[in-house]
């Protein structure tokens, strides 16, 4: 089977038009930066932390999802396993702007005071608890794990890729490559542990506010990425379907999809409860300082909000069986989930750098237009350098013969 994918013009026109307006945001971003207070300093900056780290999780779930698929000799993901590669397959980009981003924030950033007002541990001053906690966060560290992790994402995202290819040219039923895979994937689940699920939302996102913490903030961190890059393979899947390809993919497989981005909004729920009440029901000052900015400040309209948008409209319409087989409804509700979770990163992270000085306004749009654009032209790139079908597959006959 030959089912190729050509760039529609529209869909490139989109991605550079979105490019366009990052680009534009983030000049105009540094002419705040230029001439702007320590505050517009700060949220130039924040907000870029903000973005890259989001889109750097969700590209890399797709790295997750086909080495668990793998270890579990799956054969669902097989029909449009192309697109998770792709996605996976250029994670490393965002992971190298996130990098990039942050190591600016640490060396380079510093307000008027010449204190760090996003990782306030780069500048602890006589400040106990932060230098309590020197021999983690520190800038060594720090940039020790995020370069591991960027390295490692890429290497494996662009390795499950081009095995996956090289499967097409290799003899009928051989089973070499498969294996490697599987061997693989065993591999980068354990990197995926030590990073995902532990080190990186701690350094990248709990750290700027250094002082709390929560140890069960990373797996919350990876509930909210896997769920949005289930959803960012929906909307793949669908407009490939809608393009006239993947002609493999059925309704059962949209269906399994549908069921992962019900599943893990209610999995995310209950970790997000499961953080909340813990805290609430303690009661102790250090650490519901971090819930009474974000409930009870002026983030309480965004705090709401992602409860509503990221559990009670998933459960409410996802819950039936055919809204999950409903191509407008999985693919407004991957949009809805999608936008949902980017407003949970963003009240995981900016709280901390701007205090009460929140803003949603055209630099956070933009930039986030940018980055989506991004993510668009990359991955229509790449689904676009080969078939979408995994040919010479052993398990393209099971998939074919899916029923959820």
């Amino acid at each position: 089977m030959n089912d190729r994918f050509e760039i529609p013009a529209r869909l490139r026109n989109t991605s550079l038009a979105l490019i366009g307006v990052g680009v534009l945001t983030l000049i105009m971003g540094a002419v705040m930066l230029l001439s702007g207070n320590d505050m517009d300093k700060t949220r130039f900056w924040a907000v870029l932390l903000h973005d890259s780290v989001f889109f750097t999780f969700i590209t890399g779930v797709s790295i997750f999802v086909q080495a668990a698929v793998s270890l579990a000799q799956g054969a669902w993901l097989t029909a449009y396993r192309r697109v998770p590669e792709a996605i996976g397959a250029n994670a490393w980009i965002f992971g190298t702007i996130a990098l990039i981003v942050t190591l600016c924030i640490i060396f380079g950033f510093k307000d008027s005071h010449g204190v760090n007002t996003i990782y306030p541990w780069v500048t602890p001053g006589t400040d106990k608890i932060l230098l309590g906690k020197k021999a983690f966060l520190n800038p060594t560290m720090f940039i020790g794990f995020s370069v591991a992790t960027v390295a490692l994402w890429g290497f494996f995202g662009n390795k499950f890729r081009s095995y996956s290819i090289a499967q097409e040219s290799a003899p009928k039923n051989d089973t070499k490559i498969y294996w490697k895979v599987f061997r693989l994937s065993g591999v980068f689940l354990i990197v995926y542990g030590l990073s995902q699920m532990s080190t990186i939302p701690w350094l990248w996102v709990m750290s700027v506010q250094a002082h709390w913490y929560s140890t069960l903030f990373s797996w919350y961190n990876f509930a909210s990425a896997f769920v949005s890059g289930m959803s960012l393979i929906m909307l793949w899947v669908v407009y490939l379907k809608n393009q006239g390809n993947l002609q493999l993919v059925t309704k059962e497989h949209m269906h399994d999809l549908g069921k992962f981005m019900f599943a893990f909004s209610i999995f995310w729920t209950y970790l997000w409860f499961a953080q909340y009440m813990l805290i609430w029901y303690a009661n102790i000052p250090d650490e519901t300082v971090y819930f009474k900015l974000r409930q009870h400040g002026p983030y309480s309209v965004i705090f709401y909000a992602n409860f509503i948008i990221n559990f009670c409209m998933p459960i409410l319409i996802l819950m039936a069986r055919p809204s999950k087989r409903n191509y407008f409804t999985v693919t407004f509700m991957a949009m809805v989930i999608i936008f949902g979770h980017w407003l949970d990163f963003f009240q995981m992270i900016m709280p901390g750098p701007l205090g009460e000085h929140w803003h949603i306004n055209w630099y956070e749009i933009g930039t986030f237009m940018g980055f989506v654009g991004i993510l668009i032209f990359l991955v229509s790139r790449t689904l676009s350098k080969s078939s979408l079908i995994q040919n010479n597959s052993i398990l393209l006959k099971e998939t074919a013969v899916h029923i959820a």
